[in-house]
């Protein structure tokens, strides 16, 4: 009976996540649109700490060539920096330009129109019960990565001065 919750919270999130969750990603400078895995690739760059491109192609399950051909699409759109590392140069180095910083601290997993227009759906006392019970599970999930850290991944959750949750290296570093 104890699997009961963890597959309730299985069944139940996925819809939430796909009623709510961001297709696309606008640039609030230049209008324009980024598709989510565009998104994604910039939320695991850093504007300070390079990442290199295998390493990256690695984390996200791409091919290099894959992950090549949506950073090259990058580049030339500004949101990307691409560089030869100094120590190796045949490793390429890649890190946020300011655009692409922009990007990141505008972007969110969860569009906010779509979670207003959800809440708005219930009623105040059923909102309020839900609010307070995803902040619970909310807590129990940083209590989690705090003791354990994201061993699956390698990964643990940090703050942007946006408010959403970014992933780090264990040593801090940005990916």
């Amino acid at each position: 009976m104890r699997n009961d919750g963890a597959k309730r919270l299985l069944a139940d999130y996925p819809r939430i996540f796909f009623a709510c969750h961001a297709r696309h990603v606008r640039d609030p400078k230049t209008r324009r649109l980024l598709s989510a895995h565009q998104a994604s690739i910039l939320d695991h760059l850093d504007d300070a700490e390079a990442v290199s491109l295998m390493g990256l192609a690695k984390h996200m399950g791409v091919t290099p060539s894959t992950m090549s051909l949506a950073i090259e699409r990058l580049v030339r759109r500004g949101y990307v920096l691409r560089e030869r590392s100094s120590g190796d140069r045949r490793r390429l180095e890649l890190r946020l330009s300011p655009a692409g910083e922009r990007i990141k601290d505008a972007s969110s997993v969860l569009e906010p129109a779509r979670v207003r227009a959800l809440l708005a759906r219930m009623p105040p006392s059923l909102r309020q019960a839900a609010l307070d019970g995803l902040a619970l599970l909310a807590r129990a999930a940083d209590q989690l990565v705090a003791e354990k850290g994201n061993r699956m991944v390698g990964l643990r959750t940090r703050r942007s001065t946006a408010g959403t949750p970014r992933h780090s290296r264990r040593d801090g570093g940005a990916l």
